[in-house]
């Protein structure tokens, strides 16, 4: 975590460093480096969801067979509330970018 917090604290003061060190007042698009950043946010932790409530739903389904049909239900409704937020994200994403 200590390393994942540095590399992160890296990046933020090169992306505020970089317009500092441009000459002859031109700017540097940084639109592409927050498309990147939001995108891999969002599908990692959108990854992460999906992996933990498949997870949480096998065990279930081990534990108590019987359920199996109300679990795959609930599950396949909760795997698409989660890429549904995945896909408003990348939308947002790119109608604020454009």
């Amino acid at each position: 975590m200590r390393k994942l917090q540095s590399v992160l604290m890296v990046l933020a003061i090169l992306c505020f460093a970089v317009p500092a060190f441009a000459e002859g007042g031109t700017t540097i698009d940084l639109a592409p480096i927050g498309i990147g950043l939001g995108i891999a946010l969002a599908a990692g932790l959108c990854g992460l969801g999906q992996g933990k409530a498949i997870a949480s739903a096998t065990e279930s389904v081990a534990r108590n067979p019987g359920a199996t049909a109300s679990i795959q239900l609930l599950l396949i409704l909760g795997l698409a509330f989660i890429e549904s937020l995945t896909l408003f994200t990348f939308a947002t994403i790119f109608i604020k970018i454009k």
